[in-house]
C-alpha cells in the first residue's frame, strides 16, 4: 500500500501544481515582521526547527543581515524514501538596510519559540538621498 497525501480525488493538476517546482519556496522561509518606535526598529523573523546555533547575524556597511542554517531533521535511514517532502533543508539569508552608523554591539538579539526578536536602535538619517530622476519611454 503507498502513501500519498491526498485532496480532492477530481484536482489532480491542482496537485500538481502546488509542488515546489511550481512555487516559490522563498515566500515561505523568514517570515518577518517589522515595527518601530521612538527609538527602535522591532524585528521578528519566524525560524521555526532552528537552534540558537545555527543562526548568524551581522552588521556590515549598514546592513544586517540574518542567516540561518539546518542540514538535517531526524535521522534518515538508509532505505527510507521520501513521498513528500516539506520541511526546509538548507540554508537561507535575509538582509535589512539600517545604516552605516548602527554598530553591531547596539542591536540586541533573542531567540525563543523559534522567533528571532531583534532590537535595532534608530539614528539619525543620512544625507538626504538624491532626488529620482526617471527616464521617459518613447515609441
Amino acid at each position: 500500500m503507498m502513501m500519498l497525501p491526498r485532496g480532492n480525488e477530481f484536482d489532480l493538476l491542482g496537485e500538481m501544481f502546488k509542488d515546489p517546482f511550481f512555487t516559490e519556496r522563498e515566500t515561505k522561509i523568514m517570515k518577518t515582521d517589522i515595527r518601530e518606535n521612538e527609538n527602535q526598529y522591532l524585528i521578528d523573523i519566524d525560524l521555526p526547527g532552528y537552534n540558537k546555533e545555527d543562526i548568524k547575524i551581522e552588521v556590515e556597511e549598514g546592513y544586517l543581515t540574518v542567516q540561518a542554517e539546518i542540514n538535517s531533521h531526524k535521522e534518515e535511514k538508509e532505505n527510507d524514501t521520501f513521498v513528500r517532502r516539506e520541511r526546509y533543508k538548507g540554508n537561507c539569508s535575509r538582509s535589512f538596510y539600517v545604516g552605516k552608523d548602527v554598530k553591531s554591539e547596539e542591536i540586541k538579539a533573542t531567540f525563543k519559540n523559534g522567533i528571532l526578536a531583534l532590537e535595532v536602535p534608530k539614528k539619525e538619517a543620512e544625507k538626504e538621498l538624491p532626488e529620482k530622476k526617471y527616464i521617459q519611454i518613447t515609441d
